[in-house]
């Protein structure tokens, strides 16, 4: 298999017209309706803010108001999770995040790159996927198209740039497994 062919249907060679006002909207309503409002009571309704821009999330589900998110509609939360304070969630591509997961304080979720092999770095939409029950620690960094399975933890500051399977605690840059967690 030639790893040096890209899936052509990962290029974003541009942003459309309607994908940059849409943008310039959100950025306005998140100033005006969604980061003023940081009291605990506030929850559902940034929840509500969020819906209306089109991310798929869960009334149950708890996004503080400092949380950065790039575009809502390229979000989905599952039940009962959490963005913490300063999470930014830099997501030009897809980011779906399960039920009962949390991502901690100044973590930074990166839902694209850029093809380095090319003169003109086109850009390049990699999802990513965290599944249930996850805890992504403080300050974690999770790159392009990395998919965290359900039940793992990422420790502290780690950078995440290998997908972490089923159970496992990584940590570290780059990011090796420390234990698996048990259940028993």
């Amino acid at each position: 298999m030639n790893t040096n062919i890209l899936d052509l249907s990962t290029y974003s060679h541009s942003f459309s017209l309607k994908n940059k006002i849409s943008r310039l909207i959100w950025n306005f309503a998140r100033l005006i309706l969604f980061r003023p409002f940081a009291s605990r009571l506030f929850i559902k309704w940034r929840v509500f803010v969020l819906k209306c821009f089109g991310a798929k999330i869960d009334w149950s589900t708890n996004v503080y108001a400092s949380v950065k998110i790039w575009a809502p509609w390229n979000l989905e939360i599952g039940k009962n999770s959490s963005l913490g304070p300063q999470v930014d969630c830099y997501n030009q591509g897809q980011i779906t995040i399960g039920s009962n997961t949390i991502v901690s304080q100044k973590t930074y979720l990166c839902a694209s790159t850029h093809d380095y092999t090319q003169k003109d770095f086109p850009l390049i939409l990699k999802p990513i996927i965290i599944g249930n029950g996850v805890w992504i620690a403080a300050d974690a960094f999770i790159a392009p198209g990395i998919t965290i399975e359900d039940y793992a933890v990422v420790a502290a500051r780690a950078a995440v740039i290998r997908n972490v399977e089923k159970n496992n605690i990584v940590g570290g840059n780059p990011a090796k497994i420390i234990k698996t967690r048990s259940f028993e």
